[in-house]
């Protein structure tokens, strides 16, 4: 059986009725930067088999995953524009309580304006924004500086 046909033969983890969130099976560990454990979320829009998406949480604390972030995100072009992003975060926010997790950073570039609107729309607090040192660039895909926000999960 193809890793897509499993993916569909069991219900989403995650839905609110305007899309589905399906728990990957991709190993999210990466050590080198500080990645101990995390998971990753593929978005359809409910009820397809339509990609649209991924929402990935990283765990762990590192000097990488101060400029990385522990949520990532990205939307296929062709759905940006439906707050995809947000939705997503909001449907494993629950989950993100249960592994006790207070509050989680976001990163995104400063000129990626789609990705801030989304951190103010889940309510994030800009923290700074951030140089990112030579040693994390590559990591950050070349980024210079990063936006870091901070969601805490106690508040709305």
């Amino acid at each position: 059986m193809t890793a897509l046909l499993r993916l569909f033969s069991r219900k989403p983890m995650f839905s609110d009725g305007v899309i589905d969130l399906f728990l990957s099976n991709e190993d999210v560990r990466d050590e080198s930067c500080g990645i101990e454990d995390g998971y990753t979320f593929y978005i359809y829009p409910h009820g397809t088999r339509h990609y649209a998406g991924y929402v990935s949480l990283r765990l762990g604390e590192s000097p990488g995953l101060y400029y990385l972030g522990h949520i990532g995100y990205r939307v296929e072009e062709k759905y940006r524009g439906n707050g995809y992003a947000a939705r997503a975060c909001r449907l494993i926010r629950p989950f993100l309580c249960k592994l006790r997790l207070g509050s989680v950073v976001i990163t995104n570039n400063v000129e990626n304006t789609a990705s801030r609107k989304t951190c103010q729309h889940l309510g994030c607090v800009l923290e700074r924004i951030a140089d990112v040192p030579a040693e994390y660039r590559a990591l950050c895909a070349g980024a210079r500086q990063k936006c870091r926000y901070i969601w805490r999960m106690d508040e709305t």
